[in-house]
């Protein structure tokens, strides 16, 4: 997601003042430090985290405690977030407590319409264990055309971002990670040169070649960065929704907000998926895990094929 100028500003602010403001109203009583103060919210659902318990409302004015802006609330059990969609328009219930708030009573007041100009909800592809994967074409860091066939005979990891995205437990969350991967990777020759990292943007207007290039530097190697192993691309506009859509992957633009899912796919050396990772839920422990079984894998057929 991305916010409006100023809005990361603006919605520091804000969690600054309902903390603030929360402090205070538990310092008027022991019972009402107990249920927090309670404010009415509407908005919609920008995105849904559910192994962290949160979700992005892009809210409207709460009278009294925030302009309208976009930011996360914590609930308190998976089971609050299970009917919700990405852009449904929901009501709730803001508590705020001494040290932290959280959102309860959520209803929705008008479900997601299909995504005109981006993906399709219901035609959105689920990659399968042991489905080829296309072989889609895209516009690297440096300009030049890859495509994915061209890292047949390798454990191809992708995943997919966008530069402007703000929020820590998403497009960053997921490039740190994969840092941490290409950390570790570099560590074992031997598996380093049987892999690939490519991070794919969704938001290839803005995200061109040098913003791409500047975007993974900050995640690489501080002296002279390398992207031999991994690299930054976007696809082409027209080409986009396709690619999007088998790699399960919704985004909508809508009032200066990119909505969108996250996905992240295990590719094997023979051009099928592996693993597919819907959302957050997987850390770079679970891509290694992953390599080190594909590679386990591919050394047994190997072996029986010389036999």
């Amino acid at each position: 997601m991305v916010l409006p100028q100023g809005g990361v500003r603006r919605w520091m602010v804000a969690v600054a003042t309902i903390l603030s403001l929360s402090a205070l109203v538990a310092c008027d009583s022991s019972k009402k430090q107990e249920s927090g103060k309670q404010y009415a919210l509407k908005g919609k659902v920008v995105s849904i985290d559910k192994p962290k318990l949160s979700m992005v409302v892009d809210g409207e004015a709460i009278p009294g405690l925030m302009d309208a802006m976009a930011m996360p609330y914590q609930v308190k059990s998976p089971g609050e977030l299970d009917a919700l969609a990405v852009g449904d328009v929901i009501t709730a219930t803001v508590v705020m407590n001494r040290d932290d708030y959280f959102v309860q009573d959520i209803k929705i007041v008008q479900h997601a319409a299909p995504p005109a100009g981006g993906t399709e909800t219901a035609a959105l592809h689920v990659p399968e264990v042991g489905e080829a994967v296309p072989d889609f074409q895209l516009v690297n860091q440096n300009g030049k055309r890859i495509s994915l066939d061209q890292y047949r005979g390798k454990t191809l990891l992708v995943t997919f971002i966008y530069t402007r995205c703000p929020f820590a437990d998403f497009c960053p969350r997921v490039s740190g990670e994969f840092a941490e991967v290409n950390r570790r990777l570099k560590g074992d020759p031997s598996l380093y040169e049987k892999t690939h990292l490519l991070s794919i943007s969704f938001d290839p207007e803005h995200d061109t070649p040098k913003v791409l290039r500047s975007y993974g530097a900050g995640y690489l190697e501080k002296r002279a960065p390398s992207f031999a192993h991994w690299e930054f691309a976007a696809a082409p506009q027209a080409d986009l929704p396709e690619i999007a859509r088998y790699f399960g992957v919704t985004y909508k633009e809508d009032s200066g907000l990119i909505t969108h899912t996250l996905s992240t796919a295990v590719i094997g050396p023979d051009g099928r998926i592996f693993k597919w990772y819907h959302g957050s839920d997987w850390k770079a422990e679970d891509l290694l895990k992953d390599v080190g079984e594909v590679s386990h894998a591919s050394g047994l057929t190997t072996a029986q094929k010389n036999f």
